[in-house]
């Protein structure tokens, strides 16, 4: 139930971090993985770390943010395996850390842009396989921060609320062609995209302590739900939210 054989996955943000790891563990499921993002030297370095565990990745440069960027991706994938089974939205940005209010329009037309608009275009891309094959796993990685509000992340944690109705919004409308969408929405996660909260030893210290588990998580963590999510184990399972958080919104 959990292998991944004759699938074709696309993971967006995979080259680093939560979305590299899920990459991995979709190839070591047997799925063929297309992984995407801005930078060409992250995307070199994803494959080779692949190569060198025995599996493959096939890296396409791309700005979420951008609809013709995100259809090239996908147009390469229908052209190199015939079809897109699995997406992973997990491609997100957030260039503005403190008080909302402070917070300016270039701010949260950069993050919606991509956390956003850029999960719905890559959804709305890869569907036009997944209707015609009846058949799709769409997860959207989220956060804890959809749920409860992260001190100086006012605008990022709007934009993943706003990921988990989008998430709704596609399992209700989807359904009939046997598409499942569901969010993930992680803890704390050591990666380079949290590194100010786990670089400091007071501040990581602080964070521990509020982590029932008593550590931050790492992308391997999230891995192994991702991949429940794009199995067949989850086949009745659409427009849920999976939190995998060590306990901390508990």
């Amino acid at each position: 139930m959990f292998r991944l054989n004759k699938k074709t996955a696309i993971v967006s943000g995979g080259s680093k971090g939560i979305g590299k790891a899920i990459a991995l563990k979709y190839a070591q499921a047997g799925a063929d993985v297309v992984i995407c993002s801005r930078r060409k030297e992250n995307l070199e370095a994803a494959v080779i770390e692949a190569e060198s565990n025995g599996f493959s990745l096939i890296p396409f440069e791309c700005n979420t943010s951008n609809f013709d960027s995100i259809q090239s991706v996908v147009d390469l994938t229908m052209d190199k395996f015939g079809k897109v089974d699995i997406l992973v939205n997990n491609a997100a940005t957030n260039p503005y850390y403190g008080p909302i209010l402070n917070s300016e329009d270039s701010h949260w037309d950069k993050i919606f842009d991509v956390n956003v608009k850029g999960y719905f275009n890559f959804a709305k891309a890869c569907s036009i396989s997944m209707i015609k094959n009846n058949y799709g796993k769409i997860i959207n990685v989220a956060s804890i921060a959809a749920k409860t509000p992260l001190e100086g992340l006012g605008v990022y944690n709007i934009s993943k609320a706003a990921v988990v109705m989008l998430t709704k919004v596609l399992a209700k409308e989807l359904g009939q062609h046997n598409i499942q969408i569901n969010t993930l929405a992680p803890g704390l996660i050591k990666t380079d995209f949290s590194k100010a909260l786990w670089e400091d030893e007071d501040t990581y210290n602080k964070i521990v302590k509020s982590i029932p588990q008593g550590k931050m998580g790492t992308p391997e963590d999230i891995s192994g739900m991702a991949l429940y999510l794009a199995s067949d184990a989850s086949d009745f399972i659409t427009g849920s939210i999976f939190t995998v958080d060590g306990g901390i919104t508990t």
